[in-house]
């Protein structure tokens, strides 16, 4: 089954009540059982429930995997994942990372011992200098919040294999509709489904896929003893939203090329992020791993500071300023006191996260007036 297909029937039944095509909300906390442990698989939302279960044999359809699993967000989801750790442990993980990431490493899990080491991951090899009896997990991003610098993954894979290390990718700018790392060797695939995955902004959600049976069972035990899951109705409209995936896809990455080309040429512009580019330094490693570059962008403008990029943000009018990404409609933000305001700035500035620095999520309206809202605003 190809991907476009699996969007709409990958791991989909009909109902077998009254064969409703869509699953229904099942909006219970319990189940009826026969005798104390006979039940029909379920028997409590937070361990199991009909339309999560639906959701997440489709997660796992579209990323190639075979064991999906939802929560409460994306950041429920990375905890479950860091919970596989134990007080002593160290991770190695990317340098350019989404704020709410980093923050949950070093305000969180390093107050229980676990160690982690922030690096550029360029190049595979400057792993290696990192690695020793206490290793247990690589973290990439790719594309990297904000700074778009692409990883590749099977080359991290090469060396989460030689060392025995889990080698978990956060995949949310991508998208399975883009890149699929679990088919590059990655062990878990992260997603904050509450942006392209739902895609409609009506959201919070998070999702891991894996394929070892045994790595799954380890984070479904997680999953209902932390008990960090999503609702029904939230399951209900990711799973609409995976439906139109593919589609969306498609414009977002149409649209976000003809933006950042046209940033590119603009006269006031200093530099544009975006791996469609052949001047980017990963765009090699991208056109190898991913179908497509996306509608992830950042740039700068010339001689602009803190207050510059303010006022481009603020003059928007079709793009909204707010946090997120993803969604249909474009958004517009600055991650400096935005999305990655929990990392120090001497620290973010080290991967070019500058006070003058934008980012914008491209969304799948008419292209024109996208440029047009862009034109008006950078003056």
């Amino acid at each position: 089954m190809k991907f476009n297909t699996k969007t709409i029937h990958g791991g989909q039944k009909h109902d077998p009540a009254y064969g409703a095509v869509m699953p229904p909300i099942y909006q219970t906390s319990t189940y009826a059982q026969t005798t104390p442990g006979g039940h029909k698989g379920f028997e409590y939302s937070r361990t199991h429930n009909p339309t999560r279960k639906a959701l997440e044999d489709a997660l796992a359809s579209i990323e190639n995997g075979k064991f999906g699993l939802a929560f409460g967000s994306g950041l429920a989801a990375i905890d479950a994942i860091i919970k596989l750790l134990k007080s002593g442990d160290e991770v190695i993980s990317t340098n350019d990372l989404y704020g709410g990431t980093y923050r949950l490493f070093t305000k969180i899990f390093e107050d229980f011992g676990i160690k982690f080491h922030f690096i550029g991951m360029d190049n595979a090899d400057k792993i290696a200098n990192y690695i020793n009896d206490n290793t247990k997990l690589i973290w990439v991003e790719t594309p990297t919040n904000p700074m778009m610098n692409i990883i590749n993954i099977k080359a991290m894979a090469e060396v989460s294999r030689k060392h025995n290390l889990l080698l978990a990718v956060d995949n949310t700018f991508a998208t399975p509709y883009l890149q699929r790392p679990l088919d590059l060797g990655a062990d878990i695939v992260m997603h904050s489904a509450t942006k392209y995955i739902g895609g409609h902004s009506d959201l919070v959600m998070g999702a891991l896929i894996v394929k070892n049976e045994e790595l799954a069972k380890k984070l479904y035990f997680i999953q209902n003893a932390s008990g960090a899951v999503c609702g029904p109705q939230d399951s209900f409209l990711a799973l609409r939203g995976i439906k139109t995936l593919h589609i969306r896809m498609q414009r977002h990455c149409e649209n976000g090329e003809a933006i950042a080309k046209y940033l590119k040429s603009h006269s006031k512009i200093e530099k544009v992020y975006w791996p469609g580019f052949d001047d980017h330094p990963g765009h090699n490693v991208a056109k190898e791993q991913m179908d497509g570059y996306g509608g992830m962008i950042s740039f700068v403008t010339k001689g602009s500071n803190y207050d510059s990029a303010i006022k481009i943000v603020e003059n928007l009018k079709i793009f909204t300023l707010a946090e997120s990404l993803g969604g249909v409609e474009s958004l517009a933000g600055h991650p400096a006191s935005m999305t990655h305001a929990s990392i120090p700035k001497e620290e973010r500035e080290k991967t070019g996260v500058v006070d003058s620095l934008i980012r914008l999520s491209v969304g799948i309206e008419d292209v024109d007036d996208l440029i047009a809202d862009l034109e008006q605003a950078i003056g």
